[in-house]
């Protein structure tokens, strides 16, 4: 335990809130270089939402998910299954118990590290002092430096019948109540359409409503066209273009209006509603005046590569500092954190951050998209491959897949990629590791790929931009 002054007060070198991926990674590296860490959580378990109610439970249900559409795909092939019979209590025991050994886990990571956790909401009551609130209790926490990662919620649409059964958030869509007839996803993009791809999966219905004019915003559009094509011919409906003008719940279901040239009807009936159209920062619930911390607008903290504020002593990570909204970006700025409140020379200058969506097909990039590149005067080149050319791509029915491959005009080196297709995911982490070690079109594609695997993919990428390539006919590269 932390040591506590006559007062009652306790007392820590370091001071983290959050206990999500950022939050206990912050923690235990600085515990590891031998600082005396308090984390606080107001949750039971460690891990954040991304553990509990976001990023592993998802995973759980599109597990299942594929499992179904798999066997679906079989038919083809001489393979015919029966349809699953579908439990829904064993399924929400199955991701639990994955949950639960994984927050077991962390707790026993910080146990073995010392490091002190105090459950509770914790707010700022000076720049050194935190007032810790659980169960109507108050406790006092004073530190020396501290750590921000109190993360993020969930947007909620002002007039929208939130807390209603009907009427449901991405966490609300984790529990699995039931499988409704017929859902509408309000927002496009990664997580309305993961939830979708469970959903469908299971049996619902899915209407999908984005007011873009297109799905997945911040992924170029030759990325997101596969997806697009696919579920265009399972969904009841993509209504681009389009907004929710007036969502009412009742006991028989949801009626929402429309408003947009999507071609939404004016009203429709629905079963239940996911309602995802992105997440705000939890900034605004610390009290951070007090410590002398100001909040931009939107309610973001403004941090350096070492991710201070302008607070010197105290810290702030992952998805209170602005997009992306990543736990793989919280852990990593968690580590720089930790180590500059340790003493070392530390910073976060990642040069590329992988995003995924784990959709069916999965979608994956990372480094500059086109749009990016091009709207800061960036002159590149593309390689793109085909996945209808690749043996391993087909036997796997991802054939309408896609590996691009951006690269710098001027320097040659790889400046972004995506990958759409079967385990985009895996994937895109060779070219995340390419843009940092300064590759170039002949670095990947001299890397020898095994065969036949989707991964040679990003080498015949490689070949396709260098004008070497042989298993497609592609006009040679002007030298």
């Amino acid at each position: 335990m932390p040591p506590s002054d006559k007062t009652g007060e306790t007392r820590a070198q370091l001071a983290v809130i959050g206990a999500g991926p950022g939050g206990y990674t912050a923690a235990f590296r600085a515990a590891d270089l031998g600082m005396q860490v308090v984390l606080i959580e107001r949750y039971a378990a460690l891990g954040g939402v991304c553990l509990n109610v976001g990023c592993i439970p998802s995973k759980a249900l599109l597990q299942v998910a594929g499992v179904i559409t798999e066997a679906a795909r079989a038919r083809p092939i001489g393979l015919d299954f029966a349809a699953p019979a579908i439990d829904l209590q064993q399924i929400r025991q199955w991701k639990h118990g994955i949950v639960s050994k994984l927050t077991a886990g962390l707790a026993g990571l910080a146990n073995k590290r010392k490091v002190d956790i105090i459950r509770g909401t914790a707010r700022f009551t000076s720049p050194h002092t935190l007032e810790v609130k659980h169960d109507n209790a108050a406790r006092t926490v004073r530190f020396e430096q501290a750590v921000i990662a109190t993360g993020s919620a969930a947007v909620e649409i002002p007039g929208f019948p939130h807390g209603h059964g009907r009427v449901m958030d991405s966490t609300d869509a984790l529990e699995l109540d039931d499988i409704p007839g017929h859902l509408l996803v309000v927002g496009g993009g990664i997580i309305g359409l993961e939830m979708a791809t469970v959903y469908h999966a299971l049996g619902s219905r899915i209407s999908v409503v984005e007011m873009l004019d297109g799905l997945m915003a911040g992924a170029d559009p030759d990325l997101v066209k596969p997806l697009f094509k696919r579920i265009s011919s399972q969904y009841e409906n993509i209504w681009l273009n389009t907004r929710v003008a007036e969502m009412k719940a009742s006991g028989d279901g949801i009626s929402a209006a429309f408003d947009g040239d999507g071609g939404a009807p004016p009203k429709m009936n629905f079963d239940k509603a996911l309602v995802s159209v992105g997440r705000a920062p939890n900034g605004g619930q610390l009290n951070a005046e007090a410590a002398g911390i100001a909040l931009t607008e939107r309610g973001f903290i403004e941090v350096d590569e070492q991710q201070r504020t302008c607070a010197a002593h105290i810290f702030a990570i992952g998805d209170l500092v602005g997009q992306p909204m990543l736990a793989h970006k919280a852990a990593h700025q968690g580590k720089v954190a930790a180590e500059v409140a340790a003493g070392l020379k530390s910073g976060f200058d990642a040069r590329a951050v992988p995003s995924v969506a784990y959709t069916d097909p999965e979608v994956a990039w990372v480094g500059l998209t086109e749009a990016e590149a091009e709207q800061k005067g960036i002159r590149y080149g593309k390689g793109a491959f085909p996945w209808a050319a690749s043996g391993r791509a087909l036997i796997q029915h991802h054939g309408d897949g896609i590996t691009k491959f951006l690269f710098d005009s001027e320097t040659g080196r790889l400046i972004g990629a995506g990958i759409t297709g079967s385990h985009a995911g895996d994937l895109i982490n060779e070219a995340a590791l390419a843009i940092e070690m300064n590759a170039d079109a002949e670095d990947i594609g001299r890397t020898i790929h095994a065969h036949p695997t989707v991964a040679e993919t990003l080498g015949l990428a490689a070949e396709i931009y260098e004008g070497v390539i042989t298993d497609l006919y592609a006009p040679k590269k002007k030298r």
